[in-house]
This record gives structure tokens, C-alpha cells and sequence, in this order.
């Protein structure tokens, strides 16, 4: 499984999250538990739905900023 997630990407996704958990508990709806999907999808850098479009959001060349 190779990474397929930047870091601006990931820490998007972890927002988004955190806000779905957010709205699900603020509303007392199991809408908050899809927000584990773009947080787990953060933690482990990669997200299955990118494969099939060919997207890579990781940096790859030398002048990117670690």
C-alpha cells in the first residue's frame, strides 16, 4: 500500500473529521461515526478511493519542504 496522501491533505481530512464526529454527537446521530473514515484515511496516509483516479497528493520532488 503506498502512501497516497500530502500532508495538507491529511490534515484536512482529520478537520472534516473531527467536525462530522462533532455535528454526529452534537446531534446524537451516528452521522458522526463516518467521520472515522477521513480520519483513519489521514492516519494511515492513504485512501483507497485515490487509486482508481490516479491521484497522489504526497510531494515528489526536491523543492518540497519536509
Amino acid at each position: 500500500m503506498k502512501k497516497n496522501l500530502g500532508k495538507l491533505d491529511r490534515t484536512i481530512r482529520i478537520v472534516v473529521g473531527l467536525a462530522i464526529i462533532a455535528y454526529g454527537v452534537l446531534n446524537q446521530s451516528l452521522l458522526g461515526a463516518i467521520g472515522i473514515i477521513p480520519i483513519a484515511t489521514a492516519l494511515i496516509s492513504w485512501c483507497p478511493l485515490y487509486c482508481p483516479l490516479n491521484l497522489d497528493t504526497t510531494c515528489k520532488n526536491s523543492s518540497c519542504k519536509s
